[in-house]
């Protein structure tokens, strides 16, 4: 009676877990929607190069909370699964590659960035928010086995390290009037985002946790032969 019951239970688990995370997507597109707007119309204003890839970077997250919607809008998300996880880590090289050519252009005489309130105070709401939503989604995805939810998790948490490298950046430029401190913490920003394209390019995204899903399968499986 009990193991007859277990693949109903899991079958309605894996559809809570499966709504939570296409919730939190949205929740994910549409503060960093905000986000990219004050961030890329202050960094214009600031010459900012920090600020203009923080901008792109929450361009890229809704970009790939989108996608992950869109997998987990299918009957069978896992078939979207690879691809997904491609266009998330495209995403990451393609800002890695904008915000490097922007830096050096910066660091070469292109610009010294100003002062931004702005910048600074929409760093500062980024270092609060984005953690609890990248913990939550990280969660479920580790729960449901789902590679490309942890890899948008981690997106979402990469954008906690970036507001708090943009934040060092702008309040030392401000303060001190390092211009330098900007483009410099912007080179770490794309260096984080290589590093978490490559591993959205391998799939090497799912962390402790993310394989337990798939064994209830296995243990379910083996019971039909038992019971016959």
């Amino acid at each position: 009676m009990t193991a007859a019951l277990k693949p109903a239970l899991a079958a309605s688990r894996r559809a809570v877990l499966s709504r939570r995370i296409r919730l939190f997507a949205a929740a994910t597109i549409t503060y960093n929607i905000i986000e990219a707007v004050v961030a890329l119309w202050a960094g214009n204003i600031a010459a900012s190069s920090a600020l203009i890839g923080f901008g792109l970077d929450s361009v890229i997250e809704v970009a790939s909370a989108v996608a992950l919607s869109w997998q987990f809008s299918a009957k069978d998300p896992e078939q979207r699964e690879h691809l997904t996880l491609r266009i998330i880590a495209l995403s990451f090289f393609a800002l890695a590659a904008f915000v490097t050519a922007d830096s050096v252009r910066s660091l070469t005489g292109g610009g010294e960035a100003q002062h931004s309130t702005p910048g600074i105070a929409i760093a500062a709401l980024s270092l609060v928010i984005m953690p609890l939503l990248s913990w939550l989604q990280r969660r479920a995805g580790r729960e449901l086995g789902s590679k490309t939810a942890v890899a948008d998790s981690k997106q979402t948490l990469l954008c906690t390290y970036l507001s708090a490298v943009l934040l060092v950046g702008l309040v030392l430029n401000s303060a001190l009037g390092w211009w330098w401190a900007d483009a410099g913490a912007a080179l770490i920003i794309a260096a984080i985002a290589v590093r978490e394209g490559i591993n959205a390019w391998r799939g090497d995204v799912c962390c402790e946790g993310c394989g337990s899903s798939p064994e209830p399968k296995t243990a379910s499986l083996s019971l039909g032969p038992v019971k016959g």
